[in-house]
């Protein structure tokens, strides 16, 4: 069921989704082909601000920070996994791997490669800050308009 604080949380973890994107092509290598990275990055924030911090609205500041913090942290896991996925099967298309167990085992591999590459100090304190703002934002959106 939409209320007021689904769609804001959505929105401002899609703002905070396509920021944290931006700030992390200057880590990949020179020459890597971005195309819709910032827009899936973007799409990956609205769902899981829409599904996890909008199902925890209701609870008070302190939670909402707590789940703001936990939106982030997910929005990170889901677009370094779904971004692996498709350069595993990008690279199996190429025959870059001896067996299909060597493909999935890959992926943990490139999801280790590009977390590695998310140690920044810029990165790190958007992610914390900017998912605990959101999360306050949608929890006073929340109390305002239920």
């Amino acid at each position: 069921m939409p209320t007021a604080a689904k769609i804001i949380g959505a929105v401002l973890f899609a703002a905070l989704a396509l920021l944290l994107a931006t700030l992390y092509i200057p880590q990949l290598p020179k020459g890597t082909q971005l195309g819709y990275f910032r827009q899936i990055t973007a799409g990956i924030g609205f769902f899981c601000g829409w599904l996890v911090m909008g199902s925890q609205v209701g609870r008070g500041y302190r939670a909402a920070a707590e789940a703001g913090l936990r939106t982030s942290l997910i929005i990170v896991f889901w677009a370094l996994l779904g971004f692996s996925i498709y350069i595993m099967v990008d690279r199996s298309m190429k025959m870059m791997y001896d067996g299909p167990m060597e493909a999935v085992l890959g992926v943990f591999q490139l999801m280790f490669e590009y977390g590695k590459k998310l140690l920044v100090v810029e990165l790190i304190v958007t992610a914390v800050f900017g998912g605990i703002l959101a999360g306050q934002a949608t929890e006073w959106v929340g109390k305002r308009w239920p």
